[in-house]
């Protein structure tokens, strides 16, 4: 074959290609208008029945609305007539209520058949039939409500009210039977409409099956010379996808190392700073044991010494000489040595704390003129008191005593000279605070704050200032034990302590006491100053303590106020007597003793004798009285040491049926 012919060849498919390009695209434009066309027309026909179709529903509707006027009227004109023939009332109830439908009814088919005049017609005619029935009915039911009916049966007898009855009834059937008549018509467009539709859609069907052949044999080669071209286009993008998603991968790889130092750094330094905290917590604790151990022992041995010293002083024959003096430094010296193991017990949160319900913005406005008294005139107090301030739940000598000892540090930090500042405020430690701080729970707390002008601390100091003998003071100024009772007193309490200072500005102490919701208590009883309460004629007391000294002191301690005395070294004397003895007005009992405590002795003895006040008393808090810190809900309690006079006010208290330390549970 020659290269002309070849050539000829090569030319004609090139002008077939586009020809056959051409074809197919008109062929193509053809069907996809026919189809167009006929989906047109099959949604203008679809749209066609819809509309029938609503109309002969609305056309059931108002069928239905006069049907159900027709009833309310039968109803209350046969309900009428029962009450008429049996002069019973009872029926007026059922017509009340089909009387009560009618008007409505008679608006709504008003409503529906606003579009015909002739139905509106009809209805005012309804309507003007309906209120003569129903003002016959109104007039028949006043009768029957007075008892007066013999007219109204002749009236009835007579048939008046059957005339109306019966054109109300044409009236109604008039209106339903042109509304039957809708009926049909609508039925007929709507099966018209139907019939067009499906009609419409066998077209489109065929139309539409025409159309995807053809475009399936005329894009066939379109496709392949299409495909062609994108694999050639995918390969150079697949090149630069590569080189781009190698740089990005690069750069996302960086990115993850630096984020995974980053957060490994943080990571370090939590775990830092949540050892410190560990570490702080572990030692206070450690401490806390020692000091609290060693309180306990001291207590003891203080209520034989400041009860022997208070009775000696009370039978001096001289109260005047050099022993009395004597007698005095003391005392003096064992009141300070009670002091400290309070202090000691407060830090390791071992006192037996007495709470109670405490409104502390009244609080700190009653202790304000002590702080006055305590500090001097050159330190100005100013409180700040918030409103709506909650309540809180403390031992209000304990809390007192912290913010005293706050007070006292300031001044001694502002070198006697400046500005005290106590606010209070309502504030919510969240579940981030509570993390970042051990030993703190989330939830509401009342905090009073308190704030000094002073020199302020660094952070060197604030991380040992709760330390137990901890002091910046000099020599003989300061035991250290000030802030650790103050911690170890709001975290017996379930609070929350924080310092906060600037070097040459001054520094605040919050602290944090969790919110109370409970009911108040009673108020406080003050006994008044003067002589010590005594004992009634004959009152006998019962004391048991296992410690012979501290039991002798207590005994003479108590024949001194006028109490007949029996004693006891253990429960089970102690129960022996109380079965013998023919008078006890009071068990004096401490709580650790060998065998049965005093709170199983208190049982027994309560059993053998019902209504025996008790009286619990100890240098030991953790037993059968104190629990978490807490002294249990109604008991009356007197912690070693004791003096003269609290043993005689307590006694008192709780024999004239009062002394309980902590009345709300």
């Amino acid at each position: 074959m020659s290269s002309d012919t070849t050539g000829t060849d090569t030319r004609r498919r090139g002008l077939r290609q586009p020809l056959l390009w051409l074809l197919a695209l008109g062929g193509t434009a053809g069907f996809g208008i026919l189809l167009v066309t006929l989906l047109l027309a099959a949604q203008r026909a679809d749209e066609s029945r819809q509309h029938a179709e609503e109309w002969q529903l609305h056309t059931y509707r108002v069928m239905l609305t006069a049907e159900r006027l027709q009833s309310s009227l039968f109803d209350a004109q046969r309900s009428m007539r029962g009450a008429l023939i049996t002069n019973d009332s009872a029926y007026l109830p059922v017509y009340s209520a089909a009387v009560g439908r009618v008007p409505g009814l008679t608006a709504q088919l008003r409503r529906m058949t606003r579009d015909n005049p002739r139905q509106q017609r009809r209805i005012d005619w309804l309507d003007a039939l309906i209120k003569t029935q129903l003002d016959r009915m109104r007039t028949n039911e006043a009768s029957v409500r007075s008892g007066e009916i013999t007219p109204l049966i002749a009236a009835v007898r007579s048939g008046v009210g059957e005339v109306n009855i019966s054109q109300i009834r044409t009236a109604i059937a008039a209106i339903v039977e042109e509304e039957r008549q809708f009926l049909v018509t609508r039925a007929a467009v709507a099966r018209a409409a139907g019939a067009e539709v499906r009609e419409a859609a066998r077209a489109v069907w065929v139309i539409g099956i025409a159309l995807l052949a053809l475009a399936l044999v005329s894009g066939g080669a379109a496709v392949t010379a299409l495909l062609r071209a994108r694999r050639a286009t995918a390969l150079a993008e697949e090149a630069a996808r590569a080189r781009g998603t190698l740089e990005t991968a690069v750069a996302l790889r960086t990115a993850e190392i630096a984020a995974s130092n980053a957060a490994l750094k943080e990571e370090i330094a939590a775990k830092e700073v949540a050892e410190s905290q560990v570490r702080q917590m572990q030692k206070l604790e450690s401490l806390g044991q020692l000091t609290g151990g060693i309180a306990h022992d001291f207590n003891n041995m203080l209520a034989i010494v400041i009860g022997s010293l208070d009775l000696a002083r009370r039978r001096l024959e001289d109260p005047t000489g050099k022993v009395l003096r004597y007698l005095d430094n003391a005392m003096d010296g064992a009141k300070r040595a009670a002091t400290l193991t309070a202090r000691l017990l407060a830090f390791s949160r071992q006192q037996a704390l007495a709470p109670e319900p405490i409104n502390p913005n009244t609080f700190v406005g009653n202790i304000s003129e002590l702080l006055r008294r305590t500090l001097g005139e050159a330190i100005q107090i100013e409180t700040v008191l918030a409103g709506g301030l909650w309540r809180t739940y403390a031992d209000a000598g304990e809390l007192e005593n912290a913010i005293v000892n706050l007070a006292v540090n300031a001044r001694d930090a502002m070198g006697g000279t400046g500005k005290l500042t106590i606010e209070t405020a309502n504030t919510h430690l969240d579940d981030a605070y509570a993390a970042s701080h051990a030993d703190v729970e989330p939830g509401q707390y009342v905090v009073i704050c308190v704030t000094d002008t002073g020199s302020g601390m660094p952070e060197s100091v604030i991380a040992k200032a709760f330390d137990p003998f901890f002091t910046t003071k000099g020599v003989g100024k300061g035991t250290g034990l000030g802030l650790s009772q103050v911690y170890g007193f709001v975290k017996q309490t379930g609070g929350h302590v924080k310092i906060y200072s600037e070097a040459d500005k001054g520094t605040t102490v919050k602290l944090y006491m969790p919110r109370w919701t409970g009911a108040d208590g009673p108020d406080k009883i003050v006994m008044a100053a003067g002589e010590l309460p005594r004992a009634a004629e004959g009152e006998t007391v019962l004391v048991v303590e296992d410690e012979a000294n501290v039991r002798l002191v207590t005994v003479d301690a108590l024949r001194d106020l006028g109490y007949l005395v029996v004693h006891a070294g253990n429960a089970d004397e102690a129960l022996a007597t109380i079965a013998t003895e023919q008078r006890i007005d009071l068990l004096f009992t401490d709580i650790v003793m060998p065998g049965r405590n005093g709170r199983e002795l208190a049982e027994a003895a309560q059993a053998l004798r019902p209504g025996l006040p008790v009286l619990y008393t100890t240098g030991y808090t953790r037993n059968a009285v104190v629990h978490n810190g807490m002294l249990d809900a109604q008991v009356a309690f007197l912690s070693k040491p004791f003096s003269v006079e609290a043993l005689a006010v307590k006694v008192r208290q709780v024999l004239d049926g009062g002394g309980v330390n902590r009345v709300v549970g």
